[in-house]
């Protein structure tokens, strides 16, 4: 499994993932889950990828070799949403393709994406891509989006991240978030790939992997973690 999320502020746009797949409970390896295509002061185009990982590797290559060839591809498209469709066409032609043999051996097909980010002559977008190929985009009563083991990091995020908050802020908190779905569920692990996004900026500058033992990513989620006890213990007492 895998852990997505996609934050569409007024600032900019956040994108990070996890790095853990597994087929069973003794075989985990790790593949990063962002794909990002950056062709500055044109566009910036994020990719996060959850489920089969053949499935999404698939999906990313089809779009990539598109991208060689005749237009219409991710390089030609003139706004966010032709993307969306031009992602969602590539999944139904893998899930065409792969689907009917991966059900006769008892398999379902099961891919999806978030895709975000800013072509020239329209604002930042961000969009939750299904399996079956039809999506949804993030607005202002819902700025982010998740995939895969979502339940486990969304309250936070539902306590901290709105449209007005600050990059700095939404990032933090999207890394909490992170830490709180790796305690509660082994499928999802480190790294953690992140990537911040300046609005009209067309340039990707902040981006890195947090690896077992980063020291920044320790040191928010112990302060976090002791933020919580000291909160949980002013609590006011229970009377009966």
């Amino acid at each position: 499994m895998t852990y997505c999320v996609g934050v569409k502020l007024v600032e900019g746009l956040i994108f990070a993932s996890d790095s853990r797949t597994h087929a069973g409970v003794d075989n985990f390896a790790k593949f990063c889950k962002m794909t990002v295509f950056e062709r500055p002061a044109d566009r910036v185009l994020v990719l996060l990828s959850s489920g089969g990982l053949a499935a999404t590797q698939a999906v990313i290559g089809v779009l990539r070799q598109r991208a060689l060839g005749t237009p219409p591809h991710i390089w030609s498209a003139a706004s966010m949403f032709e993307v969306a469709n031009l992602v969602s066409d590539a999944l139904r032609d893998i899930e065409k393709r792969d689907g009917p043999f991966m059900e006769s051996g008892g398999i379902k097909f099961n891919a999806s994406f978030i895709l975000g980010g800013q072509i020239v002559g329209e604002e930042m977008r961000l969009f939750r891509i299904y399996a079956e190929g039809n999506f949804i985009e993030a607005g202002s009563d819902t700025p982010f989006l998740q995939t895969g083991e979502a339940k486990y990091g969304k309250p936070i995020l539902d306590l901290a991240v709105t449209a007005s908050a600050t990059l700095e802020d939404a990032t933090k908190c999207v890394l909490v978030s992170f830490d709180s779905t790796m305690i509660s569920n082994l499928s999802v692990g480190m790294p953690i790939d992140l990537l911040c996004y300046e609005g009209d900026s067309f340039v990707v500058s902040m981006q890195r992997r947090f690896d077992e033992g980063d020291a920044y990513f320790e040191a928010l989620t112990q302060q976090w973690m002791e933020g919580t006890r000291r909160v949980f213990h002013e609590l006011p007492a229970l009377e009966w």
